[in-house]
């Protein structure tokens, strides 16, 4: 285990996310906040970080799999951790381990909340808050990449581990490249988002931080209702699009800037997400057409929460627990399925259900035909007897999780629907769940003890839980 690179690294990462936090801290200052403190002391944590790095860089920057996935597991900690402290200093948030569960849902863009009155936070917070979905939902190691340059030999396994989906792949030759690739589309979808939602009448500052929340797939609001406050089929048709984009692999984006249309039409992925999308969709509207007064204002709401739950963003016009048991249903389906694999979303991916749903099939038919021999392909390619074991064993780990998580969470005592859902909306970060964490609710009732365990759930869920069991198992430490 090579510990020097291991701190080198860590240190590099925490410091440029901490360099971030200037942003909020001019912004408090604008609007005369007075809780300039609050920023300047992480800040100046950070740069400590990053001292450490300057001092003395470890000769020997050797790296492998191992390593890669503690640096992805401790920087994520550990800039939480930071991040947390601007709520916690200014007392906006009460308590360490709510500044914490709030900052790790915002950069896991998981969307949950433990606030009861969210308009009543100074705006750099709120910025803040919304910024670290922008931060994590490409990840922080590839926004730490296309700030310093590095070389593929020392990323390539963070990357790996960051990076979610069963197969992580380069667009071009170099790890660098590839994330300025992708970095330069997040940012143009961000930053198009924001125009369209100023078109439609709503204010820059809120703009902004709802194209923060949708590019990262996090969800967080400004407003106690959500983006039901706006009240504008304009504005919510614009984030479910944007929404759906974000939740799209941005390597059709490369393809399509890169006018290769032909390979669009193999992603067998993207044309699933879009069918489950559209199927979703109608079947909550046909359902949920009693509650509301025309066809045109039911698909809205239909149509917004499908996207916000199967892309894991979490933003709501509606209270879908008052929805008839159906439509709920398919919601937590939706919670379970997620975004595509090299997306901002979570869940455990479509192509992942698609290529189970494919080994499922393949077992039917050996069992009619023991002697037939049947391969899994995707996109017309065959693939791996390790692609197709990695996949079954993250199913099976990420149900081991989920059943401990969901046994210490039921220490609270709360209802099955509500526990359940707690657990499932942080491993999948999508953000409300069901029960009291609807929409119209919040984690705020939750346990010290549960809050910390949800908090790990969602660090898990992002980073695809092997990083984080890796970085817990003495293996691991071992020499």
């Amino acid at each position: 285990m090579n510990y020097k690179m291991i701190i080198y690294s860590v240190c590099r990462i925490v410091m440029a996310v901490g360099a971030t936090m200037i942003i909020p801290l001019l912004l408090s200052i604008f609007y005369g906040e007075g809780i300039t403190l609050s920023y300047v002391i992480p800040i100046a944590v950070s740069l400590l970080f990053g001292a450490a790095v300057y001092i003395k860089p470890p000769k020997n920057k050797s790296m492998y799999a191992r390593e890669g996935s503690v640096i992805v597991a401790l920087a994520w900690i550990i800039i939480s951790l930071i991040g947390a402290l601007p709520f916690y200093i200014s007392r906006a948030i009460p308590g360490f381990v709510n500044c914490l569960f709030e900052t790790v849902s915002g950069f896991t863009t998981t969307g949950s909340s433990i606030l009861l009155d969210i308009e009543a936070m100074p705006k750099s917070l709120l910025f803040w808050r919304s910024f670290t979905h922008w931060l994590g939902g490409m990840g922080v190691l590839v926004f730490v990449m296309t700030i310093f340059s590095s070389k593929d030999t020392r990323t390539s396994y963070m990357m790996r581990a960051e990076m979610p989906g069963p197969m992580v792949g380069k667009l071009a030759s170099k790890w660098k490249f590839t994330v300025r690739i992708l970095y330069r589309i997040y940012i143009a979808l961000t930053v198009l988002e924001t125009i369209f939602l100023m078109l439609g009448g709503m204010p820059l500052f809120d703009s902004l931080v709802h194209a923060f929340g949708t590019a990262g797939t996090g969800g967080f609001g400004i407003k106690n209702s959500s983006v039901a406050f706006y009240d504008s089929a304009y504005i919510d048709y614009v984030i479910s699009i944007f929404m759906i984009l974000f939740g799209m692999n941005f390597t059709v984006f490369y393809l399509i800037l890169a006018r290769k249309l032909a390979l669009i039409k193999e992603n067998n992925e993207l044309k699933w997400y879009l069918v489950i999308i559209a199927a979703a969709t109608l079947i909550i509207t046909f359902n949920t057409l009693p509650i509301y007064k025309s066809f045109s204002e039911t698909f809205r709401h239909s149509f917004f929460q499908v996207s916000s739950i199967i892309t894991t963003t979490g933003y709501s016009t509606a209270d879908f627990t008052r929805w008839p048991m159906l439509s709920q249903i398919i919601l937590l389906m939706l919670m379970f399925i997620g975004g595509c694999a090299g997306s901002t979303g979570g869940g455990i991916k479509v192509i992942r259900i698609v290529i189970l749903a494919k080994i499922a099939g393949n077992s039917i038919k050996n069992s009619a035909s023991p002697r037939s021999v049947f391969s899994v392909k995707s996109d017309g390619k065959q693939l791996e007897a390790a692609v197709l074991k990695g996949i079954m064993t993250y199913l099976v780990i990420y149900m081991i999780v989920f059943a401990l998580s969901m046994i210490l969470v039921s220490l609270d005592n709360k209802d099955f629907t509500t526990t359940s859902t707690a657990v499932l909306t942080a491993i999948s970060n999508v953000g409300p769940g069901l029960g009291e964490i609807g929409p119209a609710g919040n984690f705020a009732g939750f346990s010290a003890l549960s809050k910390i365990v949800l908090s790990i759930d969602m660090l898990a869920g992002r980073l695809e839980l092997y990083p984080i069991l890796i970085l817990f198992s003495p293996h691991t430490w071992k020499r």
